[in-house]
């Protein structure tokens, strides 16, 4: 069965920092007509940075769309034309003064295929090293040390709700006793 949507046109009604937004005219499977609203997002990278084989680096910080502060792991958006291992060892850097010796791919997934083209490449970050701090001027974060075995706890409680966290953490458990 052939499930392809074909666009037949796009009208461009946001262009902005972080995100573009665009509505796409598209041709059905079955020939009708409909809409679709696309949110472009460049990618981004996560990592699951590990102190020692215990205890893993999280950060809290406010996120105003879930009107709270939530407690994550390191991530951030890609530059244009970035490697996500770059992307990766740069975000380290800025949100927790770390960079690592060892990046071993976890996962690659987009977050929300209905809507947006965001890709998001998720690292165990390993044998980090502390780096100059180059913080963003516009982020605030905590960096909250945590064994691996509480933060997987905390997802169960619900404490832990943002998807890449659990994504992260989750295949960071599973991957870690092997090596």
């Amino acid at each position: 069965m052939d499930l392809t949507e074909t666009v037949t046109g796009t009208r461009r009604v946001y262009d902005g920092r972080v995100v573009n937004l665009r509505v796409d005219s598209v041709r059905l499977p079955n020939g009708k007509e409909s809409k679709r609203e696309v949110v472009e997002h460049g990618g981004a990278v996560a990592m699951v940075p590990m102190r020692d084989r215990e205890t893993v680096l999280l950060v809290r910080q406010w996120r105003l769309p879930a009107g709270k502060a939530l407690l994550e792991i390191p991530a951030g958006g890609m530059e244009e034309g970035e490697a996500p291992e770059v992307c990766a060892a740069r975000e380290l850097a800025e949100e927790i003064g770390m960079v690592p010796g060892r990046l071993l791919p976890l996962y690659s997934c987009y977050l929300a295929p209905g809507y947006s083209t965001e890709r998001i490449h998720g690292f165990l970050a390993l044998d980090l090293r502390h780096a100059p701090e180059a913080a963003d001027e516009d982020e605030f974060v905590e960096v909250v040390p945590m064994a691996l075995e509480e933060a997987i706890a905390r997802i169960a409680t619900g404490e832990i709700e943002d998807a890449k966290t659990i994504a992260g953490l989750t295949l960071a458990a599973r991957l870690l006793p092997t090596l």
